[in-house]
C-alpha cells in the first residue's frame, strides 16, 4: 500500500501562466482538440494543470491521438501545463488518481460518454472523494440521447448541426469551415462552464457537473441564423460571401484584389452611394434592405463596376474615410504581418523542447490589471510524473515500484 501522509497542493514546481486561477489544480484527461482547448484557456490563465498521458508507447511518445509532440498543432495546445503518464486501465492507476483528486479542483475530460463509468472515474464517482470538485465532460453529441454514444468529430458536428448547409456558395454543395470550429467552440464553452463552477463554489462549498458537446456549441453559435429559423420559420440556405440578410456586405473585386465591404445599415449604405456618386444605385430596387437584398446580384455588380477600377489599399482608405466598414482579405501571412496584428501582440514566443524558438498564440483578451504568458512549452511525455507524485505525497520507493509496474 502507499503511504498516506498529508497531502500538500499539487504545484510544487509550477510557474502560472497568470495569477487568476493559481490557486486552481486541474486533471487533464483531454486529448484531441475540444477538450485541450478547455484546458488551455485554464492553464493560459495560471491553472496548475497536470496532464494526464498514457504510459509511454510508440503512439503516445508522438503524441497518440493528439498528432506528434512537435507538431505545431500539439505546440499551440498543450503549453503551460505539466505532464504525468499514469495507466488507468489497472487498479494502482485509478488508485493514484483517486488520491490526486483528493487535492484537486477540476477535472476535464472528452472521453465517449460511457468510457468514464467503465473506469469509476465519473463525476459521481469522483463527487464521494472530494465534494469540492468540478467535473468538465466535453463530448460529441452529449451525455445521453439516441446519438450520446457516436464518436464525435468536427466535420460531423458541423454537418449534423447545420452550419455546412449555409456554408460555401449556392448550389456548389454543403461546404465545411476551414477550422474545427466546433471543437474550439465546445472547448471554449467548457472553459466557461468551469469558471462558472468555481464561481458557484464560492457560494455552496460543493462542485458540479459542467457538460458541452460539439453539437451544442455549433448549434449556439449558429446564433442569428438559428433564430431565424426558430421564431420566423426562415430557412437559411447558402449566400456565399454575401451576408445572409444585409446587402450590400460581401467581397468585392478591386485592381489589384479583393476587398470586404458591409454595409450593415441604412445610414451607411447612404454612405456608399454618396462616395460612390454612381446614379444607378438610387434605383428603386436598392432603396430598402429587404429590396437590396432581393436583388444582390443586381446590386453586387453595380458596385463591382466602381471597385474593380481601383486598388484595395485606395478603396479602403476612401471608404473608411467616409464611414463604410471595409477591409483587405488576407492571407494568413499578411495577416500575421500586418501592423494591427503586430501591435495586439497575439503571436506569442516560446522556446520549444522539440523545436527551439518559435511562436504560438496568446489568448484574444486583454485585461486592465493581470495577464497570460507563455510560461510554459509543451512538456515532454511524463516529465513531471515523480515531481507530481511526490507532492501529492508518495515516497520514492513507492513511485519506482509504480514504475515497474507499468503503472506510469
Amino acid at each position: 500500500m502507499p503511504p498516506t501522509p498529508e497531502i500538500s497542493p499539487l504545484n510544487i514546481g509550477s510557474q502560472p501562466a497568470s495569477s487568476i486561477l493559481s490557486q486552481y489544480t486541474v486533471l487533464d484527461l483531454t486529448r484531441v482538440r475540444a477538450g485541450p482547448t478547455c484546458v488551455r484557456q485554464l492553464a493560459d490563465w495560471g491553472a496548475n494543470v497536470i496532464k494526464i498521458e498514457q504510459v509511454a508507447t510508440e503512439q503516445s511518445a508522438t503524441g497518440g491521438l493528439g498528432g506528434a509532440r512537435d507538431s505545431s498543432d500539439f505546440q499551440n495546445l498543450h503549453r503551460n501545463k505539466r505532464s504525468m503518464t499514469l495507466n488507468l486501465k489497472s487498479a494502482d492507476g485509478i488508485q493514484v488518481f483517486k488520491r490526486l483528486v483528493e487535492n484537486a479542483d477540476i477535472i476535464v475530460e472528452n472521453y465517449r460518454p460511457a468510457v468514464k463509468h467503465r473506469l469509476g472515474i465519473d463525476y459521481d464517482s469522483m463527487r464521494t472523494i472530494n465534494k469540492r470538485i468540478v467535473y468538465a465532460s466535453i463530448s460529441g453529441f452529449g451525455q445521453d440521447g439516441p446519438d450520446a454514444d457516436r464518436p464525435g468529430f468536427d466535420q460531423i458536428a458541423q454537418g449534423m448541426s447545420g452550419l455546412m448547409s449555409i456554408t460555401g456558395e449556392p448550389g456548389q454543395g454543403p461546404m465545411r469551415v476551414g477550422i474545427a470550429i466546433a471543437d474550439l467552440c465546445a472547448g471554449i464553452f467548457a472553459s466557461q462552464g468551469v469558471l462558472m463552477a468555481l464561481l458557484a463554489r464560492e457560494k455552496t462549498g460543493e462542485g458540479q457537473w459542467v457538460q458541452s458537446s460539439l453539437l451544442q456549441a455549433q448549434l449556439f453559435m449558429l446564433d442569428f441564423q438559428a433564430s431565424r429559423w426558430l421564431m420566423d420559420g426562415d430557412l437559411p440556405a447558402q449566400a456565399g460571401n454575401d451576408h445572409p440578410t444585409v446587402i450590400p456586405t460581401g467581397v468585392f473585386q478591386t485592381s489589384d484584389g479583393y476587398i470586404n465591404i458591409a454595409c450593415t445599415g441604412q445610414e451607411i449604405w447612404l454612405r456608399l452611394k454618396r462616395e460612390f456618386g454612381d446614379d444607378r444605385l438610387n434605383d428603386q430596387r436598392f432603396e430598402e434592405p429587404s429590396d437590396r437584398s432581393k436583388h444582390r446580384v443586381a446590386l453586387n455588380q453595380l458596385i463591382n463596376d466602381t471597385t474593380s477600377s481601383q486598388s484595395t489599399t485606395d478603396l479602403i482608405k476612401r471608404l473608411n474615410s467616409a464611414g463604410v466598414p471595409c477591409g483587405e482579405i488576407n492571407n494568413i501571412e499578411q495577416a500575421f504581418n500586418s501592423a494591427q496584428v503586430k501591435h495586439l501582440g497575439i503571436a506569442r514566443n516560446m522556446q520549444s523542447t522539440e523545436r527551439g524558438a518559435t511562436q504560438v498564440l496568446g489568448q484574444p483578451i486583454t485585461m486592465s490589471d493581470s495577464s497570460s504568458e507563455i510560461k510554459r512549452p509543451p512538456p515532454t511525455l511524463g516529465e513531471h510524473t515523480e515531481e507530481i507524485l511526490l507532492s501529492a505525497g508518495y515516497d520514492t520507493n513507492y513511485i519506482n515500484a509504480l514504475s515497474s509496474k507499468g503503472v506510469i
